[in-house]
């Protein structure tokens, strides 16, 4: 009998751990043009960083819910970014919020 491996997105990260230090990035937000560093989030005493796709059907499934899961947690302190892999020059239409 073969066994099926899980998808990975219903795989726990196992590759950080509590207290992890994410490393110095510097990534411009598209809309704006403003500069986003890891100091922006230091007054939070803890960042949810997201690598997402958002043209992906599972993101756009999920918008509503990563909308609402941001909002409550920021109201707990907890700071939260998305990261888009998306090139604004093949998705120049394609926005999340």
């Amino acid at each position: 009998m073969t066994q099926k491996t899980p998808s990975k997105a219903r795989l726990e990260s196992t590759h950080v751990s509590d207290g992890f230090c994410a490393p110095q990035f510097e990534l411009p937000e598209p809309l704006t043009g403003k500069i986003w560093t890891l100091d922006d989030f230091e007054a939070s005493p803890a960042l949810l960083v997201m690598f997402i796709c958002n043209h992906c059907p599972f993101v756009k499934h999920l918008k509503k819910d990563i909308a609402k899961l941001t909002s409550f947690y920021i109201e707990k302190g907890l700071a939260s970014i998305a990261i888009s892999s998306n090139s604004i020059v093949t998705y120049p239409k394609v926005r999340l919020y």
